[in-house]
């Protein structure tokens, strides 16, 4: 089992900055999804930027959500601090820490 999801941040190009669990840091790209089915609601950049962190993985108001496993096998940690934040003054975090 890889780590959960602590805090996710929106970011630029569909987009997300995530912290896990176990305190590393990647970006995953959500641009793939865009076009499957219930995912099609996060081509709106306001609706996609509702993300937040629920059961260690992440998720939007109409209950969409990816895999915490494949946030973090397709994740970039690689890019982590290259990609700024859609939020300048507040991330949005399990509130535990």
């Amino acid at each position: 089992m890889y780590p959960r999801v602590s805090r996710v941040r929106p970011a630029a190009g569909h987009r997300l900055l995530l912290t896990f669990a176990n305190g590393e840091q990647a970006v995953f790209d959500c641009r793939p999804l865009l076009e499957f089915g219930v995912f099609r609601e996060l081509q709106e950049e306001a609706y996609f930027r509702q993300v937040r962190v629920e059961g260690g993985t992440v998720v939007w108001p109409h209950e969409q959500d990816i895999c915490p496993d494949t946030l973090y096998v397709e994740s970039d940690k690689s890019a982590a601090g290259k990609v700024k934040s859609k939020r300048s003054t507040s991330d949005v975090s399990t509130g535990k820490g």
